[in-house]
């Protein structure tokens, strides 16, 4: 039985994968061989020697100490992509709530008085100064391609923008499903010169922290629309008020509401609802359940933000999973200790990523915990299990 941790509620179709003949899951699970959670942070948090894996239902990690985790051999997944079309959703309805100055306009209407004659005539009045743009023929410059950026600039091209991408690390993945029709941009710079809106959908590394810096603000157009639906810390919220304040900035559409923010005309800050819909948590909610149930019960690893992917079908022999360093001669360590107790390898994977390795064996016969205490004996190995 295998046993699961809770840290949020997590969609009870997520949970129907992880059937409950084999499963038990709750919030209040001790010593639990894989933990699912949402938001909550997990810094500080006392793990289980149990433990074996981290799903996030989500795509971003900021609430996990991914580190610790690498040093024990557990590896953490997340789902991208499975909540993209809620993010996508909330960007192009954050465009069209700053074209249109939606948000004054709702303020203004909130605060008529008197009869039906008076109201009438204040708007006639008053709707000049919420006059705004349409979407088609505007730029739009998507920074990072991921599945939602993806999502984005395919929707947008719809609706009639110029859309202009920039992403290097762009994935085939990726690539196959974006637009013919989305510019690519020679440098970040290019893009953010040529938009009317920009959009950032990046995770939040020391490489993107701050990306958008004032020499890239003093290229963008005049009353440029900046979106932030990917991580607070991705761009630099005192820039942003100085750029609102002196006009470069002509509004800010963000998720992260903040004090510096607050009650500011010119932003429009959500209360981090990019994944909020019913959708978007039960998809997510499937998928990491699905992957962690694929571990526990086969070893495979899919979707890990610190281990490679490791996919090896079964065979009819006893399946040994190990993480270790990822440093020369582990391979021919783990052989001899195979061969030292007369087993057969069947088949193999082995796989790394960073200073990560991670193999994946199937041998003819069980192994006996003489073979598992010596595979664990070896120097860089991180963990084993026997499945």
């Amino acid at each position: 039985m295998y046993r699961i941790l809770t840290l949020n509620n997590i969609s009870k179709k997520g949970l129907s994968q992880l059937p409950a003949e084999s499963y038990v899951c709750g919030n209040d699970i001790q010593e639990a061989d894989a933990i699912l959670v949402r938001s909550q942070k997990m810094q500080g948090m006392a793990i289980a020697s149990s433990l074996k894996a981290v799903g996030r239902a989500g795509a971003g990690v900021n609430n996990i100490p991914v580190d610790e985790f690498s040093a024990k051999g557990i590896p953490v997944f997340n789902t991208p992509g499975a909540n993209a079309n809620a993010v996508k959703e909330l960007v192009l309805a954050g465009m069209l709530l700053a074209a249109r100055n939606i948000p004054g306009a709702l303020q203004f209407v909130s605060k008529l008085d008197g009869d039906d004659k008076a109201m009438h005539e204040a708007v006639e009045s008053g709707k000049k100064n919420f006059v705004g743009t349409e979407l088609p023929g505007r730029t739009l410059g998507v920074i990072g391609l991921g599945a939602i950026g993806v999502k984005v600039a395919n929707t947008a091209h719809a609706l009639g923008m110029k859309v202009i991408g920039c992403d290097p690390k762009i994935t085939v993945a990726s690539a196959w499903q974006l637009s013919s029709a989305v510019a690519q941009a020679k440098s970040i710079g290019d893009l953010v010169a040529q938009a009317d809106f920009l959009t950032f959908h990046v995770p939040l590394l020391e490489g993107t922290r701050n990306m958008l810096g004032a020499d890239l603000l003093k290229r963008a157009k005049d009353g440029i629309v900046i979106l932030n639906f990917a991580r607070e810390g991705v761009i630099d919220n005192d820039l942003i008020a100085a750029g609102l304040n002196s006009g470069k900035i002509g509004a800010y559409v963000c998720d992260f509401p903040g004090v510096k923010f607050k009650n500011h005309p010119k932003v429009i800050a959500l209360p981090h609802l990019g994944a909020s819909t019913l959708e978007a948590e039960e998809n997510c909610a499937v998928m990491v359940a699905q992957q962690i149930r694929d571990f526990l019960e086969n070893g495979n690893i899919v979707n890990s933000v610190n281990f490679p992917e490791a996919v090896l079908p079964r065979t009819d022999g006893y399946r040994i999973c190990i993480a270790n360093a990822n440093v020369p001669n582990m391979l021919g360590q783990i052989s001899s200790a195979f061969g030292s107790h007369n087993l057969n390898i069947l088949d193999m994977l082995n796989k790394s990523r960073g200073e990560i390795a991670y193999t994946v064996v199937d041998v003819n016969k069980p192994v006996p915990a003489e073979a598992l205490d010596k595979l664990r004996s070896i120097e860089g190995v991180l963990s084993v299990r026997a499945l």
